[in-house]
C-alpha cells in the first residue's frame, strides 16, 4: 500500500492510461478522483473502484479554467486534500504540417498544455497548504524526446511538458512538491489504435507495417508498452519520497528512445 491516505487526481481518467493509473492507485491505497469529458464514463468507473470510499467521478474539460477550479475544489472538499496531480488527458489528430488545420493545432495545445497548466496551478494552491507537499505527474510520450512526422503540435505539446515540469520542480522544491514526467512509448489505447489506420492512409502502408516499421522499429524487442508498464512508473514517481526525484523524464518504451 504505497499511497496508503493519498489523494489524487487523474485526469482523462476513464479510459486508457489514465483508467488503468487510477486502478493502481486504489489498489496501492490512495483515494482517486476519476477527472474526465464523460461524467458518466468517469462515475462507472469511479464506482468499480469502489464507490465513493474509494473513488469519484468528476466532470473536468481540462481547457477550462472554471471547470478545473471547481472540480479540484470539490476533490479537496471530499477527501480533504490533494496529493498527487496525474495530467493526463489528452487527444490525437495526425496531419502534415503543410495541411493541419490552425483550429485544430489550438486545441490540441490547448488540451495538452493548457489543461497541464491549469490543472497544476489548481493542485498547486492546494499542495502549497498542505506541509506534506506533493507530487505532480505529466503524462508525456516518447515523443517528448523524439519526434515523429504528421505530429506536429503532439510533439509540440509534449515536449513543453518537460519544460513546465522543471519549472514546477524548482519553484515546488520549498513547498514540497515534486514534479516528473513520465515518457510511454506506444500504448494500445484507443488514441493510438485510432492512428494505425490513419496512418496506414497517409503512408499507403498496410496496418501491420505501420504496427511493424513505424511504431515499433526502433524498440528493443518489438513490443507495445502496456498500460501496466506507465501504471508503475505513476505509482513510483508518486510514492516517492524526497525531492531527490523533481524535474525529470522517464521514458518507457521498451527501448525505443535511450536517453
Amino acid at each position: 500500500m504505497r499511497l496508503q491516505g493519498k489523494v489524487a487526481i487523474v485526469t482523462g481518467a476513464a479510459s486508457g492510461i489514465g483508467k488503468e493509473i487510477a486502478a493502481a492507485y486504489v489498489r496501492e491505497g490512495a483515494k482517486v478522483a476519476i477527472a474526465d469529458l464523460n461524467l458518466q464514463a468517469a462515475e462507472t468507473v469511479a464506482a468499480g473502484l469502489g464507490g465513493p470510499d474509494h473513488a469519484i467521478g468528476i466532470a473536468m474539460d481540462v481547457t477550462s479554467e472554471a471547470q478545473v477550479d471547481e472540480g479540484t475544489q470539490k476533490v479537496i472538499d471530499t477527501f480533504g486534500r490533494l496529493d498527487i496531480l496525474v495530467s493526463n488527458a489528452g487527444i490525437q489528430i495526425v496531419a502534415p504540417v503543410e495541411q493541419f488545420e490552425f483550429a485544430k493545432w489550438k486545441q490540441m495545445l490547448a488540451i495538452h498544455l493548457d489543461g497541464a497548466f491549469l490543472t497544476t496551478r489548481a493542485a498547486l494552491r492546494q499542495m502549497y497548504a498542505q506541509p506534506e507537499g506533493g507530487s505532480v505527474i505529466y503524462i508525456g510520450s516518447v515523443h517528448s524526446k523524439e519526434a515523429s512526422m504528421l505530429k506536429a503540435p503532439y510533439v509540440t505539446a509534449k515536449h513543453g511538458l518537460i519544460g513546465l515540469a522543471k519549472v514546477v520542480a524548482k519553484e515546488g522544491a520549498k513547498h514540497k512538491v515534486r514534479a516528473n514526467v513520465i515518457c510511454p512509448g506506444f500504448v494500445l489505447t484507443p488514441l493510438v489504435e485510432k492512428q494505425i489506420p490513419e496512418q496506414a492512409a497517409q503512408f499507403g502502408i498496410s496496418e501491420e507495417d505501420v504496427i511493424k516499421k513505424i511504431m515499433l522499429k526502433d524498440t528493443v524487442d518489438g513490443e507495445f508498452t502496456t498500460l501496466e508498464d506507465v501504471a508503475e512508473a505513476a505509482i513510483f514517481f508518486a510514492g516517492f519520497p524526497s525531492n531527490a526525484l523533481t524535474g525529470q523524464s522517464l521514458v518507457v518504451s521498451h527501448g525505443w528512445s535511450m536517453q
